[in-house]
């Protein structure tokens, strides 16, 4: 197994560090709640792999950073408003108070909702490239976390309104968790790629797959993962009731789903990048393996 592209990361952390949001005085503990859970660490995977899809078709991962940063501010808006008491009532996240612990349920709500709206002021200003493409990557992320997408995903989990059977399982993460990893490939492609050639489909079947995989080992280890090592309390879907695929398959079973979705990623990833792509490769092996 390959190490983790540790630089990649290091790049994505000094770019978040240097973020500012509000700019009134009088919101400066909104910016505050806002930059406490997004420098909260982790190992920024999505704008990593964006940065590392960049690196794969060639491209300094330099040019995506303002796109690369736009996604890791709606996951952490995504991780604000999944810890609400209304959602999953967490209270610990990356080994210390969620931010609703730290700042109150109403500024929590606010840090997420401003997160999301600065991921896109973010994106369209900052971002370089043809307008047409820097339009086309800000409409891929809109939809990739919007009702047909995450939102929809989340919607769907706490209804408990995803259809029964693998395939309804597999179609509530892929909405939920895929759609955001997949868009940290997809938006790449669109600023940086080709024309939407064979290659292209199979860096997208690469990333939707990626998205699986890294839901399976995420339910694998809400089993067995200690507190100490996942940085939120253990056991949290269980507690909630939520269909996994631990709940559905058992843990030895899911194990072997997610290998089989490694080997497919993989396979897929080296179709699209026949002559290789190190870091992407990195990634996949990082999240198959992750305990944490």
């Amino acid at each position: 197994m390959s190490p983790y592209p540790e630089a990649l990361r290091q790049r994505v952390e000094r770019y978040l560090e240097g973020l500012r949001f509000a700019r009134e005085p009088g919101v400066s503990g909104l910016d505050e709640a806002m930059r406490y859970s997004l420098l909260a660490g982790g190992k920024r995977i999505r704008p990593v792999l964006a940065l590392a899809t960049a690196g794969a078709l060639g491209a300094d991962a330099e040019e995506v950073m303002p796109l690369a940063g736009a996604i890791e501010l709606i996951h952490t808006y995504s991780l604000i408003h999944d810890d609400l008491p209304a959602m999953d009532d967490d209270d610990l996240r990356r080994g210390r108070p969620t931010c609703h612990k730290a700042f109150g349920e109403n500024v929590a709500i606010l840090a997420g909702d401003g997160l999301y709206a600065e991921a896109f002021r973010l994106l369209l200003t900052e971002q370089r490239g043809e307008p047409a493409r820097v339009l086309a990557a800000g409409a891929e992320l809109a939809a990739a976390t919007a009702a047909d997408g995450m939102v929809g995903g989340q919607y769907i989990d706490v209804t408990e309104t995803a259809l029964p059977g693998a395939d309804g399982l597999r179609h509530l993460h892929e909405l939920k968790t895929g759609r955001l990893i997949g868009a940290s490939v997809g938006c790449v492609l669109l600023l940086v790629g080709s024309a939407e050639d064979a290659r292209m489909r199979e860096f997208r079947s690469f990333a939707s797959e990626l998205g699986v995989l890294f839901q399976i080992v995420d339910d694998i280890l809400d089993v067995t993962g200690t507190e100490a090592a996942l940085g939120k309390t253990q056991g949290s879907d269980a507690r909630h009731g939520k269909r996994t695929y631990v709940s559905e398959y058992g843990v030895d079973q899911a194990r072997a789903l997610a290998l089989a979705s490694y080997d497919q990623a993989r396979a897929t990833l080296s179709r699209a990048a026949p002559d290789g792509a190190r870091e992407l490769e990195q990634i996949t092996d990082f999240i198959f393996t992750r305990t944490s």
